[in-house]
């Protein structure tokens, strides 16, 4: 007999165990020869990370859709892995050396990565076991990471032949640049945070005339948020059709502090509206002036360290075309080396000593900073490796404009095409030691090779050089005769940015560059689960990637799920305080649970708002499941295959092995269609409301009955749906189905599958006739629930129920279920009426009014008055929200969340209005 409550503690662990041992999830695990494949690649989770409920329900919903195709006889690969995640990593074992007064410079670059191993090898990689516990059935034999020997392979052999192909170039441009990290950062890694800063106006003098801080003829100013950046500045733009400037454009002003001429030129990024309409142009420090000094041709000038300190003195772009003085010098002598707030201050000071700081506002305003270091970015002019992603994106537009890649919703392929049709060079390398070291060598006069080895570069520096005239062919003449060949190259120390490796993830996991069995299987694969915020940083260039090296998308849909928020509808960060640890829930609550609370709310296009009461709310469903296997199991239901489906005789079994059908078929189109929620909705209505509270119960009078025929018809019937809903459910609720499947076998039997290799049913009972008489009997039943709900009809009270208009069909009916009536809704006296009785409330289903006097029940006069003054109070709250939501300033400055949570209260006000009408139209 089945335990009286599901223990998930015990459980999910036993069944994890059994899945494991026997190879369940091994790629092509239960599918037969031949078998069309399906294959989708986890987005690798950093290895440093732990789960959270963005994994949660990105797992979940790859997870329902790799259980389903196994189930339905595919080949099936769910490819796992993880993600070496540069900065993240280095940082975690450089905060691990510390604590052992190890700082990372101390050892040398090959020792501090054996450290970074020994910590993969003891700690990194926990979010694969977290993974486990969710139930996800990848194939974990397989596991890889993007730093093992087979994807290093593949990053090479990339790197090198896109570099051959003049799609990889090194380069000097702007990057976002982490003071503290000491290296490049990509965008995803720059968060905006609001501060509440300053805004500093400056007078730059106008050459040529006699600085009056009183006559603003002879100074234009400026305004910035950055003042330690205009020692860079190399112009200062105003709009093309600003009259106020039209005069000084061409002419020059001098830079105060430094003495630089720098041009007043037109350009249309400068706002007349804005500020004073003239802009400080710092191309090295800002990357809209990096544009701006393109468009015009104006110097770029560093004047900052990789620390963010301040770097004049010796600085030769600094002092290009500058008078040294004597009073300029010790000035920047007092700024040399100054940290870069440090010297925001003092210059400040020296500009208002000398006459040059207008005023001071103010100034709330976004400033990015790295994720990691936490510290504000800079945009920093530098030499970096690039990709030419402008080149390799062309394929990739095309491959989604003609239909060939598809974006689930399709709403953010406006997002893809925005991005890659204006997409930048990709900046590849990164100053780290943890990472896929750049294959490039560098020859004593700094030329650059670019091999797979070191040895294939050295070949090539020595036929470069060889073949010229003049010293350097004898400086590697020399070094080859004296035995020295490692004396002529020098290995480029930066690392390649972790989505360089992610972005072959699909190809080089299955084996890539070497033609494997899996690779020619599997790929393209087929589905492609991720949040929208990596569309730019993964997905483009999964597609660039793809295309380029395997003439073919590496998959034909993106499913794009949306955020996990809070309950009200807020970000989670650790911040608010409001972050919900998965793995707590799942402690508490199930996986199951978790995973099915996810699914039901996981809509196309909709944040989920996760409440824990919603969990707690699944997990007795599952219960429901549970309790309804019992039940049944206590009945005598067992798996009975002598018994042939379409020999069922009762309406009852009819009724639901067509209510079956079309729940099986609800449940398919929506998972194929990744409507998950559909999904999950149409399998809780099927078992809870159909399944449990209507057939068992309308069942029970057949289970305790003398008819024996009929109750071996029901229990084979029920056995047989009861299969059907675990198979149903399993993508969503793999652990408890899967034990409940093993514990229902026919007795003394074991089953000849693990539930997750069953057959996905594709029931075909279809009885047109009893699907519509017992619908009629639920709808019958539920109704009177209903009114007598809505008029406080007393629970216990039985009520006669008075039939108006109907016709021979509803007659035979109500008759043949007349127990089942009297029952399930509590009424007696049946009876035909041509009128309804007076204080009565009705309803309509089909030809028929159905009436219940209620004179002897409730005091209708009161309860006319309660639900008026009801319908009252709710008209005042909705008159309230819709006051509040028709406020512009409220809409505009409330968050999001704020509004959206108004709009849905509304909402179910609006309901909750409807539903007292029409209880006051029917007591009245």
């Amino acid at each position: 007999m089945l335990d009286k409550t599901y223990d998930s503690k015990a459980i999910e662990p036993r069944i994890a165990k059994t899945w494991e041992d026997e190879g369940a999830f091994r790629a092509g695990a239960g599918a037969e020869e031949g078998a069309e494949p399906f294959a989708i690649v986890i987005p690798p989770p950093n290895v440093t990370g732990s789960l959270h409920m963005g994994h949660a329900l990105n797992n979940t919903l790859q997870d329902i859709l790799v259980r389903f195709e196994r189930m339905r006889g595919k080949n099936v690969l769910w490819q796992p892995g993880t993600d070496h995640a540069g900065i993240a990593t280095q940082m975690v074992v450089e905060r691990r050396l510390m604590e052992k007064q190890i700082h990372r410079r101390s050892l040398t670059r090959d020792e501090f990565i054996d450290k970074v191993w020994e910590w993969k090898a003891e700690s990194g990689g926990i979010i694969v076991n977290q993974l486990k516990r969710l139930g996800a059935s990848c194939d974990w034999s397989r596991e890889r990471f993007t730093m093992d020997e087979g994807l290093s392979e593949a990053v090479l052999e990339v790197f090198v032949t896109l570099y051959r192909q003049g799609l990889i170039y090194k380069d000097k441009r702007l990057v976002n640049w982490d003071p503290k990290l000491l290296t490049a950062i990509s965008d995803l890694e720059v968060e905006q945070v609001e501060i509440n800063g300053h805004l500093w106006h400056f007078r730059y003098p106008v050459e040529g005339k006699v600085y009056d801080p009183e006559d603003a003829s002879t100074y234009i100013t400026v305004a910035t948020t950055r003042p330690e950046t205009m020692l860079g500045d190399t112009a200062v733009a105003v709009h093309p059709d600003d009259e106020r400037y039209r005069d000084l454009v061409g002419k020059n002003v001098v830079l105060p502090i430094v003495g630089r001429r720098i041009p007043v030129v037109a350009d249309e990024y400068s706002d007349p509206e804005k500020g004073t309409g003239a802009v400080k142009i710092t191309p090295a420090h800002d990357f809209n002036d990096f544009e701006v000094g393109k468009r015009h041709d104006l110097p770029a000038i560093n004047v900052l360290t990789v620390e963010g300190a301040i770097n004049i003195n010796d600085n030769e772009d600094f002092l290009e075309g500058v008078e040294v003085t004597a009073l300029r010098q010790g000035v920047w002598d007092q700024l040399h080396g100054l940290d870069r707030f440090e010297a925001r201050k003092l210059i400040v000071k020296i500009m208002e000593e000398g006459g040059f700081l207008a005023k001071i506002e103010p100034h709330k305003h976004m400033v990015p900073h790295g994720d990691r270091g936490g510290v504000p970015i800079e945009p920093f002019l530098t030499d970096q490796w690039y990709v030419n992603a402008a080149e390799l994106a062309k394929p990739a537009i095309a491959s989604v404009r003609e239909g060939r890649t598809k974006f689930v919703p399709k709403n953010w392929e406006k997002t893809y095409f925005e991005w890659m049709e204006n997409i930048q060079p990709w900046c590849i390398s990164r100053q780290l030691w943890w990472g896929h070291q750049i294959p490039a060598w560098y020859g004593p006069d700094g030329h650059v090779f670019v091999a797979k080895t070191e040895k294939e570069a050295l070949d090539d520096a020595v036929e470069y050089y060889l073949a010229l005239e003049g010293p350097w062919k004898a400086f590697v003449q020399e070094k080859l005769d004296n035995f020295e060949p490692g004396a002529i190259l020098t290995r480029d120390e930066d690392v390649l940015d972790t989505w360089f490796s992610s972005a072959l993830w699909p190809f080089s996991t299955l084996g890539w560059p070497n033609q494997t069995q899996e690779l020619k299987t599997y790929y393209q694969t087929d589905v492609l689960v991720t949040g929208f915020d990596i569309i730019f940083f993964w997905v483009a260039r999964m597609m660039m990637m793809g295309l380029h090296f395997m003439d073919e998308e590496p998959f034909h849909t993106v499913y794009v799920h949306a955020l996990v928020r809070d309950k009200n509808g807020a970000k989670m960060s650790k911040s608010k305080g409001n972050v919900i640890d998965p793995l707590e829930l799942i402690d508490e609550y199930g996986a199951d649970a978790l995973r099915f609370t996810l699914t039901i709310m996981a809509a196309q296009g909709r944040d989920v708002k996760l409440d824990p009461a919603r969990i707690a709310g699944y997990r007795n469903f599952g219960t429901k499941l549970w309790n309804a296997t019992r039940f049944a199991e206590m009945n005598g239901v067992a798996r009975n295959d002598e018994f042939w489906l379409a020999d069922a005789k009762l309406t009852v079994n009819r009724w639901i092995l067509t209510e079956l059908t079309r729940a099986a078929r609800e449940i398919t189109t929506a998972i194929e269609t990744f409507r998950f929620n559909d999904a999950a909705g149409a399998a809780y209505r099927f078992v809870w409301n159909t399944f449990c509270d209507w057939y068992l119960e309308l069942l029970k009078p057949v289970f305790n009955g003398e008819d024996v025929s009929a109750k071996t018809e029901s229990q084979a019937v029920a056995a047989f749906v009861l299969d059907e809903i675990y198979k149903l459910l399993h993508p969503m609720m793999p652990f408890m189905t899967e034990e409940l499947w093993a514990h229902t076998a026919s007795e003394g039997q074991t089953r000849n599958t693990l539930l997750c290799h069953a057959a996905w049913p594709k029931p075909d009972f279809e009885d047109a006739d009893a699907a519509a008489e017992i619908n009629w009997l639920v709808d019958l039943v539920s109704g009177i629930r209903s009114v007598r709900a809505e008029m406080n009809v007393p629970p216990s009270a039985v009520a006669p129920l008075c039939v108006i208009g109907a016709g021979k069909e509803t007659e035979a009916r109500l008759e043949r279920h007349a127990a089942a009536i009297a029952r399930l809704a509590r009424v007696d006296n049946v009876g035909q009426s041509t009128a309804a009785p007076k204080a009565s409330a009705q309803m309509v289903l089909g030809e028929a009014t159905f009436a219940l006097p209620l004179g002897d029940l409730i005091d209708v006069k009161a309860e006319a008055a309660r639900l008026a003054k009801e319908v009252t109070k709710v008209e005042g709250e909705i008159s309230r929200v819709e006051k509040k939501l028709d406020n512009p300033q409220f809409v505009a400055k409330a968050a999001d969340e704020v509004v959206e949570a108004e709009r849905e209260k509304l909402a179910e006000f609006n309901e909750q209005l409807g539903r007292l009408k029409t209880a006051l139209a029917r007591v009245s």
